[in-house]
């Protein structure tokens, strides 16, 4: 079992190591959320305010605002 285990380990080694030389010598540019993300961030906060502004302003839908305090009962009437 210890030759299977030493095998195992030296290929999960190998693969790590590959890995970080593939990192090292990668060049660091920048990716596409590094150069796009505040931008498509900024853009749809303003396109979602705008059209909530709109529809708050200007479509007229009644809200459904708390009525208490504006409504009184009505008088109980017996038949």
């Amino acid at each position: 079992m210890f030759p299977l285990a030493r095998s195992a380990f030296s290929v999960a080694a190998r693969g790590i190591q590959r890995t970080v030389s593939r990192q090292a010598h990668h060049k660091a540019g920048p990716d596409f959320h590094d150069k796009y993300g505040n931008i498509i961030l900024l853009s749809g906060t303003v396109f979602c305010v705008s059209i909530w502004s709109y529809v708050v302003t200007q479509t007229g839908i009644c809200w459904n605002l708390s009525p208490v305090g504006r409504i009184t009962p009505k008088e109980w009437r017996d038949q």
